[in-house]
């Protein structure tokens, strides 16, 4: 019996492509030759760290993504470029 596909779309949990992104650079760090026990202990040591008390790094991730989802748009990044611009011009 197959499933036929549904046009429903998902949500990336809040902070998960932050952790991925740590995770991917630990891996190319390190070249690990069993990334899947890599990655077990990884996050065993970021639980252990949420546990002791410090930064649960979901929350964290989550802040950051949330950054540079709000960052200015172009219009606004422009907008302070030019008056940065003014602003280190002798007068």
């Amino acid at each position: 019996m197959s499933i036929a596909a549904s046009n429903t779309s998902m949500r990336v949990p809040a902070g998960f492509r932050n952790l991925l992104e740590g995770l991917a650079r630990e891996v190319l760090r390190e070249q690990p030759t069993d990334v899947v026990a890599f990655a077990a202990q990884h996050f065993q040591k970021l639980l252990e760290q949420r546990e002791a008390g410090g930064t649960d790094p979901v929350a964290w991730g989550a802040m950051l993504e949330d950054d540079r989802l709000t960052w200015p748009c172009s219009q606004d990044l422009k907008e302070a470029k030019d008056m940065e611009g003014e602003q280190g011009t002798p007068g």
